[in-house]
């Protein structure tokens, strides 16, 4: 036991003698350090504030190399203020410029917001100026219908039910766009039947293949084939006993328009078109009529067109018009489409028209019309050209015209001029 106590003594003894020694040691370094002292030679030139000059001399360095040090070392700070002073303006007049761009495109985004803002408010003036248009036509119609300019006409005050289907067949009806579309003709009639053909997808172009989806490239001697189109007189073929329903249902939810057009250069242009060129169905079918009957025609007449002209037999605007107010006419046959009064083949007192164009104004009725169908990211109107009978050629047509013919054709087509707002023509009807 005595042994072993004494080496725990020694133990102990020895564990202080050297702790002492550590104590003397650490005084004598200076301090502890984990990590090794870096040369100053490899120093990394971060921490240099500015570079190093080095001699050839040795560790020694004599007072001119000590004085150069110190002048280069004082001269630095110099260089770069003075760099600093020069670069100042350049800066400066760099930032003016950016400055100056900012400004200016800020300017150029103004003026850009103010002719849209001014865009906007063109546009907006000319819808409500469209719209207020729209609204008084319409009410002219709805006026004349109830009787209060006391224009009198047959079928006024009939319902929709009393009309025959016969007399229904120029709605055109599309299904797809909720559209109804009265077809006048001699009133732009064409190209809106192209518009209805591209818009319904009933005709397939030969060269893709595919539905027409450019009006303009339709083949207009094509849209005037009635099978092209879906009209109501076409109803009671396709639904039987519910065609009436169906269509007071189409009348009701779908947006309706027609154009209309003076009614008296409409009839100038019907007979231009009809008996101022050679056209055999018409002249066989009313052309050889009005000769034979006010023409005061011997002997035969020419078989075709074609030789009538030829020969220089051709119907007169007279006895065109004299045609027109014979009661012997309508009594053979119902009036033709392109002279029939419009309120006879678009039944305005029966079918509230939510649109009433006028061909006068086709180009902006047309670009107002097809935004309000909401399809004029589809297509544009045609841009063909326009039938070329103006109103200022009436007294010129009429020149001939004995006054009397002149006043029973304008009660034959008072309605229309009353319905649609045409002025009474008093130039024709005052001579």
């Amino acid at each position: 036991m005595g042994t072993w106590r004494g080496l725990r003594v020694a133990f102990i003894v020895g564990s202080l003698f050297m702790i002492l020694l550590i104590i003397v040691y650490w005084d004598d370094v200076g301090g502890f350090n984990l990590y090794p002292q870096q040369d100053p030679k490899h120093e990394s030139p971060h921490y240099d504030s500015c570079p190093q000059t080095t001699t050839t001399a040795g560790p020694s360095r004599s007072p001119s190399t000590s004085s150069a040090r110190t002048t280069s070392s004082s001269a630095v700070p110099t260089t770069t203020t003075l760099s600093s002073t020069t670069l100042a303006p350049i800066e400066t007049a760099g930032a003016a410029g950016e400055e100056e761009e900012e400004e200016e495109g800020k300017e150029t985004q103004e003026h850009s917001k103010q002719e849209t803002r001014q865009d906007e408010k063109k546009e907006t003036s000319r819808v409500s100026v469209d719209n207020r248009g729209q609204e008084t036509r319409k009410q002219r119609i709805m006026d004349v219908c109830s009787g209060k300019d006391m224009v009198e006409f047959p079928g006024r005050t009939r319902a929709f039910e009393q009309i025959p289907n016969r007399e229904l067949d120029h709605l055109i009806v599309d299904d797809t766009h909720q559209i109804i579309y009265c077809y006048v003709p001699k009133v732009a009639c064409t190209n809106w039947k192209r518009v209805m053909v591209v818009l319904s997808q009933s005709l397939i172009s030969p060269s893709s293949g595919k539905p027409y989806t450019d009006p303009e490239a339709v083949p207009p001697d094509l849209v005037h084939n009635s099978s092209l189109h879906l009209t109501f007189a076409k109803f009671w073929r396709h639904y039987g006993s519910l065609s009436r329903h169906l269509m007071a249902l189409k009348l009701q939810h779908y947006t309706k328009f027609l154009f209309v057009r003076d009614p008296f250069v409409r009839l100038i242009s019907a007979f231009r078109n009809k008996f101022g060129r050679p056209n055999e169905d018409f002249y066989r079918q009313f052309g050889s009529v009005m000769l034979r009957r006010y023409g005061n025609m011997s002997g035969s007449l020419p078989e075709t067109a074609a030789e009538a002209f030829a020969a220089g037999v051709k119907p007169t605007f007279q006895q065109f018009i004299t045609y027109l107010l014979d009661p012997e006419t309508e009594r053979e046959s119902i009036f033709n489409e392109h002279w029939r009064q419009v309120y006879r083949l678009c039944h305005p007192c029966q079918v509230k028209y939510d649109f009433i164009g006028r061909l006068e104004t086709l180009e902006t009725d047309a670009e107002h019309l097809l935004k309000l169908l909401e399809v004029d990211h589809l297509l544009r109107f045609p841009s063909g050209a326009r039938n070329r009978t103006a109103a200022s050629w009436e007294r010129d047509w009429f020149a001939q015209i004995p006054i009397t013919m002149r006043r029973e054709l304008y009660k034959l087509y008072e309605p229309d001029f009353e319905l649609f707002g045409y002025p009474k023509p008093g130039s024709v009807l005052h001579q």
